[in-house]
């Protein structure tokens, strides 16, 4: 998830030869890769490379209004550059801020009507419960081209789960893992849905499959997880969650759960 837009690599540039003469004094307490960063900027200002290493620096160390920030200085200098309006969509996303996600993503889509671009956006319609995202998907669905069906699927699953019609939502689903039964987001979505109906059952059995196809997947042991705690089978959630949790040390939710059951 942290990766959506790719971590740059320094080309051309060595940091070694960086000028320290560029920092100034009030800059002294900088993390020294920022001041590498900033400094090869000052000497190659035109460089969008080294720009995006500057905001990936921002985003891994979750400093979201500072990424945010040189994006914006980005755009201003080439507010047509539709890269720079997907970049700041992602930030805000991550900031769980969906409004300026949905701005950005629309502006970058005035500009270049990106498939990439109208899937992102759909698929925070769809959250959001706007009726947008059915047109985008239908749109996806008669644009061969785009290759995006299972998407546009997964679209109008979002949708109908946001806007109350689960069973909707679950067909979608279906059919996204009829197109493609990797795709671990589908597997995931229609859980989520029947846990929503109490079919808590039914629900793990879907994750179950899921997991049998990728045993790495770690919201799957975590959806089970939260099914077999509905069941009352406690130590197998707690199983369930560790699993979890050693898939991906940083997955708040299992930690949290667990730490509701006793489990430290």
């Amino acid at each position: 998830m942290r990766y959506i837009f790719p971590l740059c690599v320094l080309v051309c540039f060595a940091i070694s030869s960086c000028n320290n003469d560029n920092i100034s004094n009030h800059d002294n307490n900088m993390p020294d890769d920022e001041k590498e960063l900033r400094n090869l900027i000052a000497q190659h200002p035109d460089s969008s490379l080294l720009t995006e290493n500057l905001i990936q620096y921002f985003r891994e160390n979750e400093r979201y209004d500072q990424a945010i920030a040189e994006t914006d200085k980005a755009i201003s200098k080439d507010t047509s550059n539709d890269r720079w309006w997907d970049i700041r969509a992602i930030l805000y996303f991550e900031n769980a801020d969906t409004l300026h996600a949905i701005q950005s993503y629309e502006r970058a889509i005035d500009i270049n009507p990106d498939p990439q671009y109208i899937m992102s956006l759909g698929s925070l319609y769809a959250q959001t419960g706007n009726p947008k995202a059915l047109y985008f998907a239908e749109g996806l669905m008669k644009t061969p081209q785009a290759n995006a069906k299972k998407e546009a699927l997964f679209i109008q699953g979002l949708y109908f789960a946001a806007t109350g019609e689960p069973e909707k939502a679950i067909s979608s689903f279906d059919n996204c893992i009829a197109l493609d039964y990797n795709y671990m987001f589908a597997y995931r979505e229609k859980t989520k849905c029947l846990y929503g109906q109490g079919k808590y059952i039914e629900a793990v059995r879907v994750m179950e499959k899921a997991i049998t196809i990728q045993n790495s997947f770690d919201e799957g042991f975590y959806w089970i997880g939260k099914c077999n705690e509905k069941l009352g089978n406690r130590a197998e959630a707690i199983d369930n969650y560790t699993t979890a949790l050693q898939l991906d040390p940083d997955y708040i939710e299992a930690k949290d759960a667990l730490s509701k059951l006793g489990v430290k």
